[in-house]
């Protein structure tokens, strides 16, 4: 009797085992927040084509209009894209593309519809469209920002959109409103011209049941966690820093699960289950904008704006405050830095054991991730002006430049450009793989690129 008992529960153990190796197999090959999972913007065995050219529409299985404005990634799970925009017939400034250094606003204080797509992934068909809220917005956008700039976030049951100070949203995936939150008005604007106001635009993430969002805005800015499901609040962490425009991401550390952030006074790390702080920085760009990404025992931060312009390999077991000394490049939990080079807007690719940096002019500067360690340097095209974070799948780099340029070059220690497509249509925002296609989204279109 013993022995069958053993027997079976050892059965019982495999299935589990299995459902759970399945399971994370499954989510490894979602693309479940912004630059897909962890923020990595990798996806592998994707299948996508050798080559496509979006004036024939060859291997372009489908072209769809996007109503209103938004540069949020496309989000997916499974056939399913979810997208986010906001709708105003008054706004028709649009993007303005290029290198220049207005901070104003655009002035338009028109009636805005946030909306959340759902989009079949497969036809382009929308499977439901729903609006989350309708007024004028609370703060003004930058020349090429938006109403609808942070990517939504998904776990495969529900789906939260986070519009700044019109409230973040969590959906089911048959497009029921399952929890909402008024958050109040988060100010994101220039630190030294409070009237430059730029809209907020930090991402939310899902992990382990928890909604994660980084709140860095003028007055009381904070990094919260609430349920998933519920839409209670698990803890909040009062943070004082400068506004900024990053989304935090998800490290683990012998076993605990920890946040980092980036910043300029206070880039860190925080206990995902108390929100406590683990570690702390100073030392970034003051207006930070790309998302840390995670190495195997390494986070990257980089930023640029004011005095420096760092890239920053922070070991996962940092403590207390890590901030470099002047001229300093390393310290016991800072691996190495480059106080110069860091880009302003564009996450780090971390690829084949090769750090991609894009920076606005178009230039591709590759790493040793463990060293920093300049691989090459090169100048993508002719284009002055990238916004973007770069994504790979198969030993390819995607990168788009502002006038909607799609850039193809093969993973490795030199320089090698492989395509350049014209899209014809300004793009900012990076985009989405998922098996068998990849997702660009244009000021006014959404692609998608496949067999």
């Amino acid at each position: 009797m013993k022995t069958r008992l053993v027997s079976f529960l050892s059965v019982i153990l495999g299935f589990t085992l299995v459902f759970n190796l399945h399971s994370q197999v499954r989510l490894e090959r979602q693309w479940t927040g912004y630059r897909g999972t962890l923020a990595a913007g990798v996806l592998d065995n994707a299948g996508l084509p050798a080559s496509f050219d979006f004036a024939g529409m060859t291997n372009v299985k489908w072209k769809i209009k996007i109503p209103g404005m938004g540069i949020s990634s496309p989000v997916i799970w499974g056939d399913r894209l979810f997208l986010t925009t906001a709708v105003s017939e008054a706004d028709k400034a649009g993007f303005k593309p290029g290198l220049y250094g207005d901070v104003t606003s655009v002035n338009d204080s028109s009636v805005h519809e946030w909306k959340v797509l759902c989009i079949d992934r497969n036809t382009g068909k929308t499977i439901w469209e729903k609006t989350s809220f309708k007024g004028i917005p609370k703060v003004k956008r930058h020349p090429k920002s938006t109403h609808a700039n942070p990517s939504m976030a998904t776990d495969g049951t529900h789906a939260v959109a986070f519009f700044g100070s019109e409230g973040l949203y969590c959906y089911d995936f048959a497009g029921k409103l399952l929890w909402k939150k008024d958050l109040g008005k988060l100010e994101a604007a220039f630190f030294m011209m409070k009237n430059a106001e730029w809209e907020f635009a930090s991402s939310p993430i899902i992990y382990n049941g928890s909604v994660i969002i980084q709140c860095d805005v003028l007055g009381d800015s904070f990094i919260a966690s609430y349920d998933v499901k519920t839409g209670k609040e698990n803890w909040k962490t009062k943070r004082d820093d400068y506004p900024a425009w990053s989304t935090p991401n998800i490290y683990n550390d012998g076993g605990k699960t920890c946040i980092v952030v980036n910043g300029f006074k206070h880039m860190g790390g925080y206990d995902f289950n108390t929100g406590t702080e683990i570690w702390r920085m100073s030392g970034g760009g003051d207006i930070p904008i790309p998302t840390p990404i995670i190495g195997d025992d390494l986070i990257y931060l980089n930023s640029a704006h004011g005095k420096l312009s760092p890239i920053i390999a922070v070991r996962k077991g940092a403590t207390g405050d890590i901030s470099l000394g002047e001229k300093e490049t390393s310290n016991n939990y800072v691996r190495w830095s480059q106080l110069r080079g860091g880009s302003y807007i564009q996450t780090l690719l971390l690829y084949h054991n090769r750090l991609y940096n894009l920076v606005w002019n178009g230039f591709v500067n590759c790493l040793d991730p463990l060293t920093g360690k300049e691989i090459y340097s090169a100048k993508l095209g002719k284009s002055s002006s990238f916004i973007a974070s770069p994504v790979a799948s198969d030993g390819k780099i995607y990168i788009v430049d502002e006038l909607g340029t799609v850039y193809v070059i093969q993973d490795g220690d030199t320089f090698r450009q492989l395509a350049e497509i014209p899209m014809n249509d300004i793009c900012m925002t990076a985009p989405a793989i998922a098996d068998g296609a990849i997702y660009f989204r244009t000021q006014n279109y959404l692609f998608c690129v496949g067999k």
